[in-house]
Formats: C-alpha cells, sequence, structure tokens
C-alpha cells in the first residue's frame, strides 16, 4: 500500500510560482513512476507531468511546457512539481499519483492517488 501526501499549494498572483511536494509513506516509492495531474471546477482530472522512477523520462501536457518541471528525489522519496508563471487557467486541485508501468496522460493506468492540495492563481 502506498500513500500519497501532497503539500505546497496555496494562493499566487498571476506570474508567481509555486512548488508543490508529493511524499508517498508506507512504501517506498523510489520503484514507481510518478505524475501529476489536476482538476479545475466542473472538468475532467487532466494529466500534467510525469516522470519515470529513475527520474530520466518526463512528460508534460502542452499547456504547462517550459513553465512547470517535474522532477523527484529519490533520497527523500519526494516528487516535486516546480510551477512558474502561474496563470488563473492553472487554478485546480492538483494531485500526484503513482504507477508501476505508466508516466504519461491515461490516468486509469496510476494506483494510487494523494488526497489533492489547492492551488489558486489570482489575476
Amino acid at each position: 500500500q502506498v500513500q500519497l501526501v501532497e503539500s505546497g499549494g496555496g494562493l499566487v498572483q498571476a506570474g508567481g510560482s509555486l512548488r508543490l511536494s508529493c511524499a508517498p509513506s508506507g512504501r517506498t516509492a523510489s520503484s514507481y513512476h510518478m505524475a501529476w495531474f489536476r482538476q479545475a471546477p466542473g472538468k475532467e482530472r487532466e494529466f500534467v507531468a510525469g516522470i519515470t522512477w529513475s527520474g530520466g523520462n518526463t512528460a508534460y501536457t502542452d499547456s504547462v511546457k517550459d513553465r512547470f518541471t517535474i522532477s523527484r528525489d529519490n533520497a527523500k522519496n519526494t516528487v516535486y512539481l516546480q510551477m512558474n508563471s502561474l496563470t488563473p487557467e492553472d487554478t485546480a486541485v492538483y494531485y500526484c499519483a503513482t504507477s508501476a508501468r505508466h508516466w504519461g496522460p491515461v490516468k486509469e493506468l496510476y494506483q494510487y492517488w494523494g488526497q489533492g492540495t489547492q492551488v489558486t492563481v489570482s489575476s
């Protein structure tokens, strides 16, 4: 069983930055691929970024490329999402998730999910 705890969300003005963290517990997550998803009110949960267990490969949705960076520190058992140049369209609840075999946008392939952290970007 893997439990995921996200942190780092909050309220920020447009153009600002936030860094989200996801710390798995219960089992080490260093052998799992990890991803961040987000869900805005009235919208489906969408893929934001993913990273392989080694950190050697990453994937991003087009709308966050060049603004967001996913990374991981397996020594700390933590995955990060650095978010720069935030816009009101980035407002959502952000979730981290783990998968044994996938780091892309297919959310059905992720086995464990966190409770989410709210990110609100004001204009």
